[in-house]
């Protein structure tokens, strides 16, 4: 017997009005988080229904209103890719929109999936040495006060972590509009011994180039304002 699903309401996306937060989020601060003790111990399943033995290989670090994961999604209809984002209705809009793109394209978008979580702290907790192919740092809040460096998601300590769960050859994607950010976050990941910045013409070369300009809702903002965007790529040696 067929059902009638004519008396259900049409799946609609969510409308981020309902979601708003302030902009940013003290990272340092101790926030509630239910994270795993080690990878092994995470059910991937419960974000990914066709996930099997495969693995996540991207990670968007403060990943925002989920703009640019959708688009990974798109690009790397292979590939499973994972949102991390610090903030409680940011996270919910993200997990709620990419349930209602299932439901609205039957097959996509099952290989996207966000989590709320403290990536500065918790970001061993999910992968293992090695695992990631991509990690993307878009827009990431500045800290502008000098005592507040400290917070910035692009530091020395951190960096170690970053190349800890970067496979060799891995990318790490930096995209800001705050100049003082982008030379920050260019010295620091050029010092470190395990990564290499990519020349200009690799950068063109990158199929996300200029997908990583607009495909965030922060990437958009920036566009309409008329702000300058700086990028920079660097491989895991």
């Amino acid at each position: 017997m067929e059902v009638d699903d004519s008396s259900k309401p049409p799946v609609k996306l969510p409308q981020k009005r309902f979601y708003r937060q302030r902009a940013h989020s003290n990272p340092i601060a101790d926030h509630s988080f239910d994270y795993p003790v080690r990878p092994d111990d995470y059910d991937w399943s419960q974000h990914y229904p066709t996930i099997g033995d495969r693995r996540v290989e991207f990670a968007d670090i403060g990943c925002g209103y989920g703009g640019f994961l959708v688009t990974l999604g798109e690009l790397y209809p292979e590939k499973f890719a994972l949102g991390m984002e610090i903030r409680v209705k940011v996270s919910d809009y993200v997990m709620d929109r990419i349930e209602a793109l299932r439901k609205l394209h039957e097959g996509k978008y099952g290989n996207i999936a966000c989590i709320r979580t403290n990536a500065m702290k918790y970001l061993v907790n999910y992968f293992r040495k090695g695992q990631l192919e991509k990690m993307f740092f878009l827009y990431p809040d500045p800290h502008f006060k000098k005592a507040k460096h400290k917070w910035r998601i692009i530091n020395a300590a951190l960096l170690s972590e970053y190349s800890y769960v970067l496979r060799a050859g891995g990318l790490i994607y930096t995209v800001t509009d705050v100049k003082d950010l982008h030379e920050w976050m260019c010295a620091h990941i050029t010092r470190h011994p395990s990564f290499e910045r990519l020349s200009d013409a690799e950068v063109k070369e990158d199929i996300l180039s200029e997908k990583l300009l607009d495909s965030s809702e922060e990437g958009k903002k920036v566009t309409r304002n008329n702000g300058d965007k700086f990028v920079a790529i660097f491989r895991r040696i």
